[in-house]
């Protein structure tokens, strides 16, 4: 009724208002753009804190603070310095070292080592599965794949799996997943898009959480899901990401690795890593 009695021209503006006002950012993706911009710009690592060297301070303020020694001096500096030791303690953080600008884009990535442990089929995408999996974190990944034509759901609970797990969240189908797994596509028909497509999985012993580093490269010094989602380090890296003849993840040459070994598939050589 009401629809009916709302001119044309005005539907049009509000129905364009609602599209503009569903596809804003929120407020925290806004803030977290800002900190990856203020982070590259002052060449920081991702989530480092800048330090301030405030020792000079404190040394100017005791020597001017200085008195003739007695006992009720000594005994209020020992207080005082008693009631500061914990304050001082609680607000140290670790020195981080700032992002090298010639770090090879793989090791701006955290590819880490995971277990699905819940599967259910998407309840209106029919090529999605969502997924609970285990990467040494206090809850489990919820994390979207369009793996319906490949794995079963019996086949899918229980795998080990690599997780991307600093790329930034996003709905599929209505779906957040918070990250991304990690598998191997070859083409099995160069005339048609049928592909066979497989997990790269690290080796049954390699423990939960652990992140996968590189033959020959540094260890990975992980960029934070804006860094990564602004800067398209992922679709940077997936030119050089396959699997050699044995099946091994590489990227440029370089084999992913666990402390358990190095992480494959079963039976895709050759084929792109996504």
């Amino acid at each position: 009724f009401f629809r009916s009695h709302i001119p044309s021209h005005i539907r049009i503006k509000l129905s364009s208002t609602i599209n503009i006002i569903m596809t804003m950012p929120t407020a925290v993706e806004l803030l977290d753009d800002l900190i990856a911009d203020l982070e590259g710009k002052l060449n920081l690592a991702p989530g480092a804190n800048p330090q301030i060297n405030t020792k000079g301070k404190e040394n100017n303020k005791h020597q001017n603070n200085k008195k003739p020694n007695n006992n009720n001096n000594n005994n209020k500096k020992d207080k005082k310095q008693k009631n500061q030791t914990p304050k001082q303690n609680n607000n140290k953080a670790p020195a981080t070292a700032p992002a090298d600008p010639n770090l090879p884009d793989i090791l701006k990535l955290e590819f880490k080592v995971g277990k699905i442990t819940k599967v259910w089929v998407h309840p209106t995408a029919d090529k999605l599965y969502c997924e609970e999996i285990d990467v040494g974190e206090e809850v489990p990944r919820q994390i979207a794949s369009g793996l319906r034509k490949h794995y079963t759901e019996e086949e899918m609970l229980g795998r080990r799996v690599l997780v991307v797990a600093n790329l930034k969240a996003k709905k599929l189908v209505g779906f957040k997943s918070h990250g991304m797994v990690l598998c191997a596509a070859a083409r099995t028909d160069p005339e048609s898009d049928a592909e066979t497509v497989e997990f790269v999985e690290p080796p049954e012993s390699a423990p939960l959480g652990e992140v996968v580093t590189f033959d020959g490269l540094p260890p990975p010094s992980p960029f934070t899901p804006s860094q990564v989602d602004k800067r398209k380090v992922f679709q940077a890296c997936t030119g050089g990401m396959k699997t050699n003849e044995d099946c091994v993840g590489m990227w440029n040459g370089h084999a992913f690795r666990t402390t358990a070994g190095v992480c494959k598939g079963r039976i895709v050589k050759g084929g792109d890593m996504r």
